[in-house]
């Protein structure tokens, strides 16, 4: 199964980052390999490629509100499944005319956000409407006003330190401001989180013990105790899955 892209966009920076924990979680608790991309404005909804799979969209927001960004989504892709997070009702009438898909109303209760979520994603993989196998999913690293693209696919582990994440690549090592726990979120399922300080690519596993898991071009990282188990199951389950494609 491809990954699911789910994007999250709000201009409240602390819904945005409630949503964001509680659709992690919720993939995370049924084994759905998911993509989460959190925007602060509706136009760069519009500048996503490929389009979301599901797609969480506050109403009111300034510039341009989510209704008018949904319409112009349904004008180029009419499959994204819409779910509109807004503190105003009196818009659910509206949202039937872009095809939305459901209404969450704020403040609404984590069983609400799991059932909506739940069935969103039943029928986004039930209907194949999931990100192509060609179109790898990738990291948007901005460093002195220069963005890079760079495929989690060619990350081998990541490590943070000093508010600097460092990324170590098949193609060499790049660093930028950021968090391990947004990194994390963002590359899915294939990746674990050994230690508070490290997150490590499972494809490029060679060995591990109790301490340490040892990982190809002579790299390494260390693994926490309370960590490992969690470590060798989804290591485990990442193998048998790729035995199975």
């Amino acid at each position: 199964m491809q990954s699911v892209k789910i994007v999250i966009c709000d201009d409240d920076k602390e819904m945005q980052e409630i949503l964001q924990q509680k659709t992690a979680l919720f993939c995370r608790e049924t084994e759905t390999a998911c993509r989460i991309v959190c925007l602060d404005a509706g136009a760069q909804v519009l500048q996503e490629d490929p389009a979301p799979d599901i797609l969480f969209l506050d109403i009111c927001m300034p510039v341009q509100n989510g209704m008018d960004i949904a319409r112009k989504l349904r004008e180029r892709c009419s499959e994204t499944i819409l779910i509109f997070v807004t503190a105003f009702p009196e818009y659910v009438y509206d949202a039937f005319d872009v095809g939305a898909f459901q209404y969450l109303v704020k403040p609404f209760a984590d069983d609400r956000f799991a059932e909506v979520l739940g069935r969103a994603l039943r029928r986004c993989i039930q209907s194949g409407r999931t990100a192509r196998a060609s179109e790898q999913p990738a990291l948007l690293v901005k460093r002195g006003g220069v963005s890079t693209r760079v495929a989690f696919d060619d990350i081998i582990y990541a490590e943070v330190f000093n508010r600097k994440v460092l990324l170590h690549t098949k193609r060499g090592d790049i660093e930028y401001y950021g968090r391990l726990t947004d990194l994390s979120e963002k590359a899915g399922q294939s990746f674990y989180r050994t230690h508070r300080a490290y997150l490590v690519n499972l494809r490029y596993v060679e060995k591990y013990t109790a301490e340490t898991v040892w990982l190809e071009q002579g790299k390494s990282a260390p693994i926490a105790k309370k960590q490992f188990s969690g470590f060798v199951r989804c290591y485990m389950r990442y193998i048998n899955e790729k035995r199975g494609d």
